[in-house]
């Protein structure tokens, strides 16, 4: 190679990371081109978006170099991508060189060379690949690939000449497939693993334009055997032979497992029987990371490369620093090796502490969870409690419920032991905060008027203390929390009592009770029902007593007049109570003539409804208790009923027939037969006589006319009495029935 090899490196380091995302941490992109943590060495500058290395002119030398080193100690794998370009008119003589290099050197790389070189420094160690594109043998144009993890020490530094074996590789000329030289850029990825079969080696791919043109093992060689750390760039020249040489779209990630923290410093302590202390370093593994089970956790001494065997059990006596070193599996990212674990042993003393709880509702102490009192801040440590300081000496007896320890105010005591064994013991102070003042209170209230048993209750209106109230139906619902009613504010109960319970700003509680009263509704005892005739009217009376009246009809007087037949109310106030008090004027029910008996001239009145006593008239103008008239004239007359409230009587017309009580059936037209044929238009009228022994003998009707001539069956009838009765309904409204009734002598000649 007598013409310079420009070297453009970029390299992607995958850290790997739970969601197995990447993060740039070193690029060279952008219009123009970013180079902000880079160093440029001339010839090299920057043209919008990409870098020129070199011009197209002979006897140039052009760098990028990033400014930090990179340790890829803990990398597994890596990545390269970038896009490059070599064009130009090169020179008559030799046409266009040289080519170019990117580099991971393990010193700052200075004294970048002309030529067959490619830019890279003399005897340079670290890995090298370098595009070629003049044959320095032939002296003609070419396109090849050499790599070299090692030392580049052939001659005149050409790593074209360099065939160390196992680190090195050159390819075929790939001028006729994959010519480098041309106007467009081409894409390059190179990626790097650790060899599983040789850890010291990497296992190098390289890909043009997506064509494999390398995948094999290298170990290192020369001083790039154990190298950790080195300086990432790109390097170019020219020689006899010229080029443009341009990089573009370069890009660095450097990720490692992401930790949450570098530095754990737990307090440790150690044994003073032993001088010694044992630590498990896995327990601080979810510091570092949150899911210690999706990594691989190496535990170091500090300067030794052999990992601790048994972190989970490690001992120590003095101050030793611990490398820890978090690995995960699934992904192509770096090792985290930035963990520290240092322990610094210091003797272990609780410190006394005091916790403060509620007398809730005057319980007479507080319920403490003794395990939050904070007698030390060293995680992983055992506690055990007691009543006394001679209790914690003698070793008992234990407080068997320390995180619900129910107690006045008092002191315990508390015995902490790490888990290397160190002992102190501390005093625990029990305090019991204020007690929330409270007072039972009554509240009354109005009854609701459609369920007079209950009210509604204001529960925030009872004084009870001061405080953030709720309410609740029983003291065991207040207690627990449960229950909580949920409109304190129209509370619908009959008499009983609820509970409130009243807390301040500390959580602490008291609880009062509240008795309810419905208050009983206040009614007239005065105001009654009144019946009244049907035409008549009345005075209702409430009464006195009420702070006001309100009635149905819009009067606010104690009484109202000329009320006639119907339903009232009146509302009544009392206090702040208001109830509604109904009352009815009923109609009086009218008597009912309901039959009349007739026997000669006396007559018999039956009444039924209305009201009782009843009285009698035939005159409506003298009136009588009793329902007989006695000797009642013939013909028709008329009968008067009133009840007890003496409202219009009720009157009906009786028909008080002329009887003959003896006939002579001779044949002489003289009282020849009995004729009740004058009462044929009284309703349902029914004629019968019987004989001494009350057999019916004959029945009067329409076919006979209402009459009896003495004879049965067309035969006269032994002389003698018989008895008779006739019976109808008057033609009035209520079918008035009468029944007339007597005894007639019947004279035949034998």
């Amino acid at each position: 190679m007598k013409k310079a090899l420009l070297t453009y490196f970029l390299l992607l380091v995958f850290c790997g990371i739970p969601q197995h995302s990447l993060s740039q941490t070193y690029q060279l992109t952008g219009n123009p081109v970013n180079t902000t943590g880079w160093t440029l060495i001339p010839s090299a500058t920057t043209v919008t978006d990409f870098i020129r290395l070199t011009d197209d002119i002979t006897g140039q030398s052009g760098a990028i170099k990033l400014n930090d080193p990179i340790n890829l100690k803990y990398c597994d794998k890596w990545k390269v991508e970038f896009d490059f370009r070599i064009d130009g008119n090169g020179t008559a003589a030799y046409g266009k060189g040289d080519g170019f290099t990117f580099w991971y050197l393990n010193n700052p790389p200075t004294g970048f060379i002309t030529g067959g070189g490619l830019g890279i420094p003399a005897n340079a160690t670290g890995l090298m690949v370098g595009f070629d594109i003049f044959n320095n043998s032939t002296e003609a144009q070419m396109s090849k690939v050499h790599l070299l993890y090692g030392t580049n020490n052939s001659t005149n530094n050409n790593i074209e000449y360099n065939n160390t074996p196992g680190s090195t590789f050159h390819s075929p000329d790939l001028n006729a497939t994959q010519p480098f030289v041309g106007p467009t850029y081409k894409h390059v990825e190179v990626n790097g693993q650790t060899d599983l079969t040789n850890p010291t080696n990497w296992i190098i791919s390289i890909k043009i334009d997506g064509v494999q043109i390398v995948n094999q093992s290298f170990a290192p060689s020369g001083g790039a055997i154990g190298m950790t750390q080195g300086y990432f760039g790109f390097s170019a020249a020219t020689g006899a032979a010229s080029a443009r040489h341009s990089i573009k779209n370069a890009k660095i990630f450097i990720d490692k497992v992401p930790i949450l923290t570098n530095t754990v410093t737990p307090f440790v302590c150690v044994n003073p029987a032993s001088g010694t202390g044992i630590v498990d370093l896995t327990s601080y593994a979810s510091q570092f990371v949150a899911n210690p089970s999706s990594y691989i956790i190496s535990y170091y001494i500090l300067g030794s490369s052999t990992p601790i065997a048994n972190p989970s059990n490690f001992q120590y006596s003095g101050n030793t620093t611990i490398t820890v070193v978090i690995k995960d599996p699934t992904s192509t990212l770096c090792d985290n090796g930035d963990g520290v674990i240092q322990l610094n042993p210091t003797p272990f003393a609780a410190q006394d502490a005091s916790l403060t709880a509620c007398n809730n509702n005057n319980a007479g102490g507080g319920l403490f969870d003794l395990t939050t009192a904070a007698v030390t801040n060293v995680p992983g440590v055992t506690k055990k409690f007691y009543n006394t300081l001679a209790d914690l000496n003698n070793g008992g007896p234990e407080i068997t419920n320390p995180a619900a320890f129910f107690s006045p105010a008092a002191t315990v005591y508390v015995k902490v032991t790490t888990s290397q064994g160190c002992v102190s013991n501390a005093k625990i102070t029990l305090n019991i905060a204020p007690t929330v003042t409270v007072t039972d209170a009554t509240l009354r209230s109005c009854p609701i008027e459609t369920s007079p048993a209950t009210a509604s209750f204001n529960l925030t209106a009872a004084t009870v203390g001061t405080g953030t109230k709720k309410y609740y139906p029983s003291l065991t619902d207040a207690v627990n929390g449960t229950n909580e009613i949920s409109t304190p504010t129209a509370y619908i109960a009959p008499n009983g009592v609820v509970y409130v319970k009243v807390s301040n700003t500390s959580g602490c509680y008291g609880i009062a009770k509240v008795t309810l009263v419905v208050i009983p509704p206040v009614y007239s005892s005065v105001l009654a029902d009144k019946t009244i005739c049907p035409e008549a009217t009345t005075t209702l009376d409430a009464g006195p007593g009420f702070a006001s009246y309100e009635w149905s009809t819009g009067a606010n007087t104690r009484s109202i007049t000329n009320v006639g037949i119907g339903t009232y109310w009146v509302k009544l106030k009392t206090g702040d109570c208001v109830v509604t008090q109904s009352v009815k004027v009923y109609p009086s029910e009218q008597p009912v003539i309901t039959s009349v008996d007739i026997s000669g001239t006396t007559v018999t009145v039956y009444v039924n409804g209305g009201t009782a006593p009843y009285q009698y008239s035939m005159d409506n103008i003298h009136w009588q208790d009793s329902n007989i008239f006695k000797n009642t004239s013939r013909g028709v007359s008329k009968i008067y009923v009133r009840d007890s409230y003496s409202c219009t009587p009720m009157e009906i017309d009786i028909t008080v027939p002329n009887i003959i009580n003896v006939i002579t059936p001779n044949g002489d037209g003289v009282n020849d037969a009995i004729d009740y044929s004058a009462l044929a238009g009284k309703k349902n009228l029914a004629f019968s006589i019987f004989d001494r022994y009350g057999a019916k003998i004959h029945q009067g009707d329409k076919s006979n006319r209402y009459r009896w001539d003495g004879t049965v069956g067309g035969r006269k009838v032994p002389t003698g009495s018989y008895w008779y009765s006739v019976t109808w309904n008057e033609n009035d409204k209520k079918n008035t029935s009468v029944t007339y009734s007597g005894w007639i002598l019947v004279k035949n000649r034998e």
